[in-house]
């Protein structure tokens, strides 16, 4: 079953001269249900006051994307395998390097999460990483890509 995914993305000139490259590159993802988060280049790429530090970055939410998917692939397997888990956070990191034509890509993410177990039935390491293999063998984001994933210690994907 295919499934589908919007969203709007809306950026404005408003007024401001353009073919000097003085623009803003601050923007707007609207989704569904009328969520809306202000976006913009990544400062790094374009400096302030051209780009905007207070919003998301296509990369940080490329990261981000990589991170929830997996985590809501682990909260369901644990919960499945009688794990219960109190809390979940994971301080992801994307790399971005050179790819073998000379672009810049995201090459590798590395996740990072803490999470706290509570009850009877605990996980062990072993378990833990079979989970979080588990949760990257299933996440829809990290089938989509080719960057490298991994979790902090644990190589998930090559």
């Amino acid at each position: 079953m295919a499934h589908e995914y919007k969203a709007t993305v809306r950026w404005t000139r408003d007024g401001a001269p353009f073919t000097d490259q003085k623009y803003s590159r601050g923007h707007v993802w609207r989704f569904d249900g009328g969520v809306e988060v202000p976006a913009s280049s990544a400062p790094s790429s374009v400096p302030l006051p051209y780009s905007r530090a207070d919003a998301v970055d296509p990369e940080e939410a490329f990261v981000a994307s990589v991170s929830s998917c997996h985590m809501l692939f682990f909260l369901f397997f644990s919960a499945k395998a009688g794990f219960v888990v109190d809390s979940y956070e994971d301080n992801a990191v994307g790399v971005m390097t050179k790819n073998e034509a000379g672009k810049l890509y995201v090459s590798k993410v590395t996740l990072d999460p803490q999470i706290a177990f509570s009850g009877d039935k605990r996980p062990s390491p072993e378990e833990i990483a079979k989970l979080h293999h588990r949760s990257h063998e299933d996440c829809y984001i990290a089938n989509s890509i080719r960057s490298e994933v991994v979790v902090a210690g644990l190589a998930v994907h090559a």
